[in-house]
């Protein structure tokens, strides 16, 4: 392609640009910026039109470091996962680590990581982490390495950002990627890349409780699978131990366990002992799974923050507690869906079985996690991911090729129908693909979904409206979750099977 002052080209049928990345978290951001270091010239779409749409931005705890022991990282990583983590992709990820720390959020965008009274960052610990290693900036850490990230991009040269734009179909051929179908005009806009970067984040739409925000529809991969690229581990869907248990739920940071916070059930009692040696900074599933037996057995849990200068270490989670009429130091908790540890399969520079097509970030499945995933290990793999992914995609020549034709000839759907059959779907997840899953329920699910998609899947071919391509990728990623739940019958991490005889983990 030939350079020019902007990132993009327009041809009679649509646009060109080197790169192009979907998605504005942490990882679509690092594959722009590494894309464009490079000399590309780089087209960012997001469906986000403010930061706190992306889930980067709800981000709390913080982003690990390897503090200078590596190995110790390591084997944390391994040990949270159930000792299912892929070796190589964690070397990868610990190797990198510090590095892309430095370079990219240290240096180029100078966030303010907390630091002691002697000038020193602040290390905290979260569940899991046998060493105190992880940066952070209050516990929102999120938004503060999000917002200046996306500020630095939306400046550079070399980078368009284009907000509000949603990439609604993969174009292909013969196995090759060679852009995406984007919302831009009712019959679809064409965008041809040299290389295309899947950075779209996950899948906490599909249920009823999460800590993603309301666009983590699973896009990403739904247009992956639906290319024909390979999915993995799509049964690992991690949910969080410590959600405030109301509605509106919020994130309550493992760092408040690790700084001293302590988990009490109904009848006031510390409960975590009895179910890990590690206790309240056990692995998250097992925390989760020992919070609603708990939550069951004795009506209630809290998370007691009063070992804790609770308003003055955290103020934005007390604001939002105080929003919410909190009051006094126990705040009442309950699981929420919070991470999928599975997703397109990737190699170590972010590459997918489809030539020129790359994943970074949730979307992604490296095998960093395995069947459960460390605390503030999310942002660090999106980081380096998302630096090799860009990197790697750069000096591919666009090739224009047909693009899929979108259809809009039938009348629009009524205003509730998108949001009704999400209903469905979501309540449906809730109850058969949640935090405990037992195979018939498993199985019921699996129909009741395919059912759904084939009804999404008849309104698709005639009508182009974002709601209804949301949905369709909602059902698509729902129903690879059911199938590989189904398929795997081992009850181990996140996926805990009912039925099955499951090793107690030490």
């Amino acid at each position: 392609m030939t350079e020019t002052d902007t990132s993009t080209a327009t041809t009679t049928d649509g646009e060109v640009t080197d790169v192009l990345v979907v998605g504005s978290g942490i990882a679509g951001c690092a594959a722009a910026l590494s894309a464009a270091r490079e000399g590309a010239e780089v087209l960012l779409l997001t469906k986000a039109t403010k930061p706190d749409d992306a889930s980067t931005d709800w981000a709390q705890g913080g982003i690990s470091t390897t503090r200078g022991d590596p190995d110790s990282l390591k084997s944390d990583i391994i040990d949270a996962s159930d000792g299912t983590a892929d070796p190589d992709a964690v070397e990868t990820l610990v190797a990198n680590a510090d590095d892309a720390v430095e370079d990219v959020l240290v240096d180029t965008l100078e966030v303010a990581f907390d630091e002691s009274e002697d000038g020193e960052f602040d290390y905290t610990r979260e569940a899991a982490h046998s060493e105190y290693r992880i940066l952070h900036v209050d516990a929102a850490t999120g938004s503060h390495i999000l917002r200046p990230f996306l500020n630095y991009v939306d400046a550079h040269e070399h980078i368009e950002v284009r907000q509000d734009t949603a990439a609604l179909e993969l174009i292909t051929a013969e196995g090759r990627v060679h852009g995406v179908v984007s919302d831009e005009r009712p019959e679809g806009h064409p965008i041809y890349a040299g290389a295309t970067v899947l950075a779209t984040g996950g899948v906490g739409a599909l249920y009823g409780r999460s800590t993603n925000p309301d666009g983590a529809t699973g896009d990403g991969i739904a247009m992956a699978a639906l290319a024909g690229a390979d999915v993995e581990d799509m049964e690992y869907v991690q949910f969080h131990p410590t959600a405030y248990a109301g509605d509106d739920p919020f994130l309550l940071s493992e760092a408040l366990r690790g700084e001293g916070a302590v988990l009490r059930n109904g009848d006031g009692e510390r409960f975590m002992t009895e179910y890990h040696p590690q206790g309240d900074l056990a692995p998250r599933d097992v925390v989760a799974r020992a919070v609603e037996t708990e939550r069951e057995e004795t009506s209630a849990v809290v998370l007691d923050v009063s070992p804790l200068e609770f308003e003055a270490e955290y103020p934005a989670i007390a604001e939002k507690c105080r929003d919410r009429g909190i009051e006094g130091d126990e705040i009442p908790v309950a699981p929420c869906e919070h991470f999928l540890c599975g997703g397109i399969a990737v190699d170590d520079r972010g590459r997918t079985s489809l030539d020129r097509l790359y994943a970074a970030g949730e979307c992604a499945r490296t095998g960093v996690h395995g069947a459960n995933r460390l605390a503030s290990t999310s942002l660090l793999e999106g980081l380096v991911w998302g630096l090799r992914a860009g990197e790697d995609a750069v000096g591919f020549d666009p090739e224009p090729v047909e693009a899929p034709e979108l259809r809009n000839r039938d009348p629009d759907l009524p205003d509730r129908f998108a949001a009704e059959k999400f209903t469905r779907l979501t309540r449906t997840m809730d109850e058969y693909l949640g935090l405990e899953r037992d195979p018939a329920e498993i199985a019921r699910a699996g129909s009741v979904l395919r059912r759904l998609k084939g009804e999404v899947d008849a309104y698709v071919r005639t009508r182009t409206t974002r709601s209804l391509y949301e949905l369709r990728n909602a059902s698509v990623v729902a129903l690879l979750i059911a199938r590989a739940a189904s398929e795997n019958t081992e009850s181990i991490g996140c996926h805990y099977v009912v039925d099955a005889e499951r090793p107690p983990r030490a």
